[in-house]
């Protein structure tokens, strides 16, 4: 048997890998919360839960890459320079949307106070919890792997909208541990699935632009960051993020078409 033989549907082992081992984590992230377990505990289960994507293509790398190093691989995503325009662009876009959310949550007057953190101690740890429990642990394989290897087939476009419907559906145990019943579901769901396709899309192009894994990690850590900022509805604050984040993926397929979205680019692994 040829032992370094390629896995033939990569991007698809990869995706039930994820969930395979994402959902034995998850369920032991609510044990460990019914039973009591200090915070701290909670918060290292969670954390690996997030990283499940990761470990899942650490498994599968020598399989999808035969021969090659997965420490290099890693290496590779972050060697080119960060593009300053790139980075002021993706915060821009994320701080205005950021803002006409306070907008529309202070209009509709719908909490006391608008922002669910007040000291800024509490803030700077909840940024970086955030950061090692989201975008660092899920971003090298649904981005770095994922994305750029559906690129090698689809255009930019159609790899982001089935990497980004496949991450959104990778969420499923937490819309179920959200409270939400009946129509509530189905709308925090629905806003969810519409908010990460764009943000998806978003991702993709600017990551084509700046092929640094550094610019999906920075995107998907002010989306979790913001989103987690404002005391309002859930289901209102996530059909904001979905309204918002579609009409900012439109404005860059219409602005960036060529390089950023419809063209599939050759990429190296």
């Amino acid at each position: 048997m040829n032992r370094n033989k390629k896995l033939k549907r990569p991007v698809a082992s990869f995706i039930v890998l994820t969930n395979v081992i994402f959902w034995p984590l998850f369920c032991l992230v609510g044990a460990v919360k019914l039973l009591g377990f200090p915070t701290w505990v909670f918060d290292v289960i969670r954390c690996l839960s997030a990283w499940s994507s990761t470990f899942a293509f650490a498994i599968l790398f020598p399989k999808i890459y035969p021969g090659q190093s997965f420490l290099h691989f890693v290496k590779q995503k972050f060697k080119n320079r960060l593009n300053g325009s790139v980075i002021f662009s993706v915060l821009t876009i994320q701080v205005v949307i950021f803002i006409i959310i306070l907008s529309l949550v202070m209009n509709n007057h719908q909490t006391d106070s608008i922002f669910t953190i007040s000291s800024w101690v509490i803030l700077s740890y909840y940024f970086f919890r955030n950061l090692l429990s989201g975008p660092l642990g899920e971003e090298l394989g649904w981005r770095g792997f994922a994305l750029l290897e559906l690129q090698k087939k689809y255009s930019a476009l159609v790899a982001s909208i089935i990497i980004g419907f496949w991450w959104g559906l990778w969420h499923l145990p937490i819309w179920l541990t959200t409270g939400f019943m009946g129509m509530d579901l189905l709308q925090y769901s629905g806003f969810f699935m519409i908010a990460i396709i764009a943000t998806s899309i978003i991702m993709a192009g600017f990551y084509n632009i700046n092929q640094n894994l550094i610019i999906p990690i920075i995107i998907h850590q002010f989306f979790n960051f913001f989103i987690g900022l404002v005391n309002g509805h859930l289901v209102d604050l996530m059909m904001y993020n979905a309204i918002l984040y579609s009409v900012a993926a439109l404005l860059l397929i219409i602005i960036n078409p060529k390089n950023a979205l419809y063209k599939t680019k050759s990429i190296k692994s």
